[in-house]
Formats: C-alpha cells, structure tokens, sequence
C-alpha cells in the first residue's frame, strides 16, 4: 500500500553549529526504514514522468520499487544501466528542478525524495559490494576522452561497457573534475569519487593523470597515436571576475582558486602544502551553488563574518534551496540587492573593504529574470580582508588554440552539432561545461552519455 504522506522523510544532518566548525558531510543519508517509508511514497505511474526530468534517463519507478521490496542491489542494478556515477547523483543533483519537479506527489504536496533514494542505494552499494565488476568483451577499437569530471567519466564508463579500450586524459593529479576541486567535501565525500573511479577502472577504463592536452600531446597526436575517436569533456575552469579596481589586491581569489587549495589540496589540514588566507571577514560574491560552498568553506576556515554579497533578491538566487537553507543555518549572511563597484586596500596591497551599491529590481533582462539598476546615492563599504568571486567560468582556451578545425563560439564554448556531441571536427566530441559553459553535474553526465552512444554509432559505421 502506498504511504500517501505529503512530506518528505526529513534528511538526518550534522548539528549546524558543530558542521560549521568541520569538513565532514552535512547530510548523514537515510536508514533502511527512512528509505523503506519514503519508497513506498512512489506510485509507480505508469507514464513515468520523473524520468522525463532525468538528464540521463534513470528507469526512476524501477529502482524504487525494487527498494520497496528490499533489494538495494537490484536496484542499483536498475541505477547503474543509466548512471555511472550513483553515490554523486544522489549528493549533487539538482533533483528539484529534475525529477523531482516532474514527480506527481509534488502535486499536492512534496515530490518523492528520489535523489536521497539514490543515495541511499549506491551507498548501500558500496558498504556491501563483494566483487568487481567485470570488463566487457574487447571490441577492437580505441577511445580517448579529455578530462576525468562528470561528462569524461560518464561517456568513458558508457564505452566501457561497449567494450570500447578508452583512455582517460586527466590534466590534474587526480581524476574527478570538479567533483574533487569545486565540491566541498562536507557535500561530496571525496572517498566516493574514488570509488565510483574505481568501479570505472574495474570495467577496463585507463586514466592517465597529470596530462595536459593541448600541451604534452595534442588531438591530432591522439589520433596518430591509433585512438579513432576523441570526447572532449574539459569543463568551464577559467575563472570570471568583474573587473573592478582591486580585485589584484592580496585576499582576493576567484572560487575556482579558493575551492580547488580547499578541496583538492586539503588546505584546512594543519601542515597543507598549499598556503590560504585565514581570514576574519569573508565577502562572496555571487549567489549560485559555487559562492554556496566557497562561503561556507571560509566558515569552516575560522572566518567570523561570512556575506554572499548577491546583485538581485532572494527570490531570484540560483543556488539550491537545501544549499542555501544550510548556509543560512550556519550562520551566513546574504547580502542582497548588492553589487560590488571597487575593492580597496591598505599600503601593504591586503584587503581592507569592499565599496558597493545597492540594487533594485527594474524590467526582465533576456534570461526573463528582473534586471538589476543601481539606486542612487546608495554606496557604502563594507569591512573585509578577503574577497571571493564566484561569478562564472569559461572553458579554458587551450583545446580550442591547439585543435585545428573545432569551431567555437565567442564564449569560447566547443561549437556542436545537435545533442550527439558531434563537433566540426571528424571523429571528435565534446560535452559538459566544455560546450554549454558552467553548469550541473548530472547535465554533463547526460551530454558524456549522449556522446557516447554517438561515438558507438560512427565507430560502428567506420
């Protein structure tokens, strides 16, 4: 019988004032009798229309009624057809603007809680796994992928399984992208990225790391080297800033910067080979997911002021709601209606303040939002002595000024042509940040599987 509760078996979370002094993860996931409960709040439709909001296609009724009836490995069974990255999915997607959105209990109440569903079942999954998995069986052709984050893992994972020998080509020291860089480990354990890597090895996949493309080799090498086709899924790492006077000045990073010596190279750990400022008063501007976890970074840091300093309202904030409830609880203060003009500093070039106006609200701009106009006569500064720009990223120019032949558009963004991946270039894909500029995990993995298929089909054509 369904359970027809119209809320959501809460999520069971860290304490706010002892998480915001640690780096452990926030949500502590569902028990067997939360998941249980909260499964038989599915109606299995019969038209499924969660899965329509699934980037990547996830038979959502099918895992669920599998957990119903208690088997947590069928159900991962049902998961890992669509997904090669469960225990992410389950952290990371934005499931309220996805399938949850598209979930008929949200009707009249609250949406099945399918991405803690996910959750809870990959990490079954990974407590209780007894074997490997097995590679598949050899079909003599070979694949390069560029970049070791969600789109390059999902189409090499997707080949794999093809029995496709694909090598991955990581840049960084460790494979995983912005799963291991951007995202806080309080979000996104980083011993799960391990080991959904290894559960890719384990299939066969190779990855290389500490290899820059378009520097050690090139495309036109790749393919001299034997690969037939190539993935390009290398993300949006160039950061964005606003170019306004100061943002040179000591105790200003971009959040790629701040996140990547916080995350990748552990730069809270007392003894990290990587230096970062501790500082008292933290001024975050931007308000989507990454300005989210570079401010509550700092908090963990030891910062007593934390401000996402944001140039529209409340309403109109980008980030996660579940991101920004759990910021506020720790103590984060939005400052809104807000935009920076000027960074100011002491003779020693450190950070001393940050000049703003404020905003309000005027017509739609052409993303439909309500563009944000200066009020006059409203500057004032704000006390700070480190300044985080969280506002966007492009891809990295590298791929596109060693690779002849693959058009880009003015964002610098790989040009495609339809949902394939397909670029100008014969043989190549592309997918992920790399080719719609900054956005999710789960929407780069769709475009790496996408991709994957279509490298099936003119492989197999060749």
């Amino acid at each position: 019988m369904s359970n027809m509760k119209q809320t959501k078996n809460p999520m069971p979370v860290q304490d706010a004032a002892v998480r915001s002094h640690n780096f452990e993860e926030v949500a502590l996931g569902y028990t067997a009798e939360m998941a249980a409960d909260e499964a038989q709040r599915c109606l299995n439709c019969k038209n499924k229309p969660c899965v329509s909001g699934c980037p990547v296609a996830i038979d959502i009724p099918g895992f669920i009624t599998r957990v119903k009836e208690n088997d947590i490995q069928g159900a991962y069974d049902v998961i890992s057809l669509s997904s090669s990255l469960p225990a992410v999915c389950g952290r990371v997607c934005p499931q309220e603007h996805q399938c949850e959105a598209k979930c008929v209990r949200g009707i009249k109440g609250e949406p099945v809680g399918i991405g803690r569903l996910e959750r809870y079942v990959a990490d079954y999954h990974m407590a209780h796994e007894e074997c490997a998995s097995e590679p598949a069986t050899a079909n003599g052709h070979r694949v390069a992928v560029i970049g070791a984050g969600p789109a390059g893992l999902t189409c090499a994972g997707d080949l794999a399984k093809r029995g496709y020998a694909v090598t991955v080509f990581e840049a960084l020291h460790l494979a995983g992208g912005v799963l291991v860089y951007g995202i806080p480990e309080f979000r996104l354990p980083k011993d799960i990225v391990r080991r959904e890597i290894d559960h890719l090895k384990a299939l066969g996949v190779d990855v290389r790391t500490n290899m820059v493309i378009g520097k050690v080799l090139s495309v036109d090498e790749l393919f001299d080297d034997g690969f037939e086709a190539v993935f390009i899924g290398t993300g949006a790492g160039l950061p964005r800033f606003m170019n306004i006077p100061g943002e040179n000045l000591r105790g200003v990073y971009s959040a790629n910067e701040f996140l990547t010596r916080v995350n990748l190279m552990k730069a809270y750990r007392e003894g990290s080979a990587t230096p970062i400022q501790h500082a008292q008063k933290v001024a975050v501007v931007g308000g989507g997911n990454v300005a989210m976890d570079a401010a509550r970074c700092a908090k963990r840091l030891g910062a007593q002021e934390v401000s996402v300093v944001y140039r529209r309202s409340m309403t109109e904030l980008p980030a996660r709601k579940e991101e920004v409830e759990h910021a506020m609880e720790e103590g984060i203060v939005f400052k809104t209606l807000t935009n920076p003009t000027a960074i100011v500093g002491d003779a020693h070039k450190q950070v001393t303040g940050m000049t703003c106006v404020e905003m309000e609200l005027g017509e739609p701009d052409e993303s439909g939002r309500r563009r944000p106009v200066v009020k006059a006569g409203s500057e004032f500064t704000m006390e700070v002595d480190c300044v985080i720009m969280a506002i966007g990223t492009s891809p990295n120019p590298l791929i596109r000024t060693t690779t002849p032949g693959l058009e880009t558009n003015r964002h610098g963004c790989i040009v495609t042509q339809g949902e394939d991946g397909e670029t100008t270039r014969r043989g190549v894909y592309a997918g992920g940040d790399a080719v719609t500029g900054a956005a999710t995990v789960i929407l780069a993995m769709g475009a790496g599987k996408d991709a994957a298929k279509a490298i099936h089909e003119y492989l197999s054509k060749e």
